[in-house]
């Protein structure tokens, strides 16, 4: 997996057309890209390891069939 670096001290403003271009961009990438992208984004936000996320608490979460 190729490895993102979030720098964050980075912050640009962007014209409509530099958006545009980024969204163009990710379009372009594969959905098995965009989501380990995604996914490293939420490791960073939450602060976990990428390589050990944290597990569900069944405590919380449960799955119901609907009838």
């Amino acid at each position: 997996m190729k490895e993102y670096k979030l720098d964050r001290t980075y912050f640009k403003m962007q014209t409509a057309e530099e958006a545009a271009n980024n969204y163009e961009y990710w379009k372009k990438q594969s959905l098995a890209e965009r989501l380990k992208a995604a996914f490293y984004l939420n490791s960073i936000a939450y602060n976990f390891d990428i390589n050990d996320p944290p597990k569900i608490d069944r405590n919380y979460f449960t799955i119901r069939s609907r009838k």
